[in-house]
């Protein structure tokens, strides 16, 4: 279980002030990249990483409360089902993923006229909808998979003061290795899902290991120019640690999972397969299963 260290957590009895610079707030009160402030965000929340996905799933919804948008940040707040669901685009990568996690952390948690923690939490579900590439033969393109951890080689969790489970050291220590990462790299690290989303939305999806690429070309070993690390991809795809595997690759969920569990949220992702590196197939009309993997996923969330 992840905590904040004594020095970087107060309790809602201290009188910690946010100063301007550490919570950069907008004149309305709204977090400063999101441009949100906490009646517009439901206790359930949906990540994309295309700004136009939000719109793909925002028109399922009943009824639109709020239309909000600043930069790559667009978020729709409505009902589904009877449900309050907010959809938010992040754009691409982890480091933006430490914007959006933050921002909500802050949006809910800080008063934003004293700068004060709250006496009450919120505690949010969050589930990343994505697409991703398969590393496993036996995934086929057009199938979803469910990140049961996220692989992380971005070094993002390093600069809080967070602790990794027995199970993410273990799962790090055993990846370090077999692969013989490379010592002048940042240290990969594990970050594991919440296991309520997962009975919830994934139950019956593949479950595997997500590796985060901090790009999408050299650390997703695409070979384009001279990489430092050769054989990415089968290297990836041979790696066991028990009955644990490998199976996709993406931009975000480790920091979503490592930074989630540090904020008390419940995290999940879960990815339609549109390409498989293994076999070098690819979905050409991939459109069809991502809108079937947005339908599954607010009507098993808003349950």
């Amino acid at each position: 279980m992840y905590r904040w260290a004594k020095d970087c957590y107060f309790s809602p009895m201290e009188t910690k002030v946010f100063t301007e610079t550490d919570l950069v707030l907008n004149a309305d009160g709204s977090v400063y990249h999101l441009h949100l402030k906490n009646e517009h965000i439901a206790n359930k929340v949906i990540l994309v990483g295309d700004q136009n996905r939000v719109e793909q799933i925002s028109r399922h919804f009943d009824t639109m409360e709020y239309r909000i948008k600043n930069r790559e940040f667009i978020t729709h707040t409505g009902f589904y089902n009877g449900s309050r669901i907010t959809v938010i685009s992040t754009g691409i990568g982890t480091d933006n993923i430490d914007i959006v996690l933050n921002e909500l952390y802050a949006a809910t948690h800080i008063n934003p006229e004293n700068r004060q923690l709250k006496p009450e939490k919120r505690k949010l579900e969050i589930v990343r909808i994505g697409t991703s590439g398969a590393l496993q033969p036996n995934i086929e393109v057009g199938s979803f998979v469910a990140s049961a951890f996220g692989l992380g080689f971005d070094g993002l969790p390093y600069y809080y003061n967070l602790d990794f489970s027995t199970s993410e050291k273990a799962l790090s220590a055993d990846f370090i290795h077999q692969i013989s990462w490379p010592k002048n790299l940042a240290t990969p690290y594990f970050s594991e899902a919440s296991q309520a989303l997962l009975k919830q939305i994934a139950f019956d999806m593949v479950h595997g290991i997500t590796a985060t690429g901090t790009g999408f070309y050299a650390p997703q070993g695409r070979n384009l120019t001279s990489n430092k690390i050769v054989d990415v991809q089968q290297k990836f795809q041979t790696f066991r640690s028990g009955e644990r595997q490998i199976t996709n690759f993406d931009m975000e969920t480790s920091a979503l999972f490592s930074l989630g569990k540090m904020f008390e949220f419940e995290c999940c992702t879960v990815n339609a397969i549109i390409a498989n590196r293994a076999t070098k197939t690819y979905l050409e009309n991939h459109s069809e299963a991502v809108e079937k993997l947005i339908v599954l996923v607010l009507n098993r969330f808003s349950n």
